[in-house]
């Protein structure tokens, strides 16, 4: 239908955001509409069909219908909650593994570091791909906490800006560096 006429995109939003609000999510294991509404959208298919749940319904007189959405109301902080504890649940188990994949650094006043090139188009044009990705070595000036420190060069001209210990690593001196020392 959309194909045909993709100015008619419109007629089938009210379709999609009911598919989305009414389907479980693998997060919360639970619908959208539940979370909001604490139960569970009665489909205009039970209706038609009659199931169990709205035949069930059907029976109640209204105080009883009442006490029992006023019951679902006051479980639905619960079940709220319970989502939202599996939802930290998830979200430290993707840090703790996340953490076993990444290695901390951390360098000392006075050690030697290679920094990233960080500046987009800075490749040079008779290198091309080539190009280096790393500069140095430069001296840590000073740490300055949270994985940042202010660098200095082999001349000693301090850097203005901080930078991060993700755009840095270690730098050792190759064996011809060694010799000429």
């Amino acid at each position: 239908m959309i194909d045909k006429n993709p100015k008619e995109w419109h007629s089938l939003l009210s379709n999609s955001l009911w598919a989305y609000r009414t389907s479980k999510r693998s997060s919360t294991r639970t619908t959208p509409f539940a979370l909001t509404y604490g139960h569970d959208v009665v489909l205009p298919l039970e209706i038609s069909v009659k199931s169990l749940r709205v035949v069930r319904h059907g029976e109640w007189s209204k105080d009883e219908y009442e006490q029992a959405m006023t019951q679902e109301l006051d479980d639905l902080d619960e079940v709220r909650l319970g989502v939202l504890d599996g939802l930290k649940a998830q979200k430290e188990a993707v840090a703790r593994a996340y953490d076993k994949r990444t290695k901390a650094k951390s360098f000392g006043f006075g050690d030697l570091l290679w920094k990233a090139i960080l500046l987009v188009g800075s490749k040079d044009p008779k290198f091309g791909k080539w190009s280096p990705t790393w500069e140095g070595p430069f001296l840590v000036h000073q740490v300055l906490g949270n994985e940042a420190y202010k660098l200095s060069d082999q001349n000693g001209r301090v850097h203005d800006a901080p930078i991060n210990s993700r755009f840095l690593k270690k730098y050792y001196p190759t064996v011809w560096e060694m010799v000429e020392r």
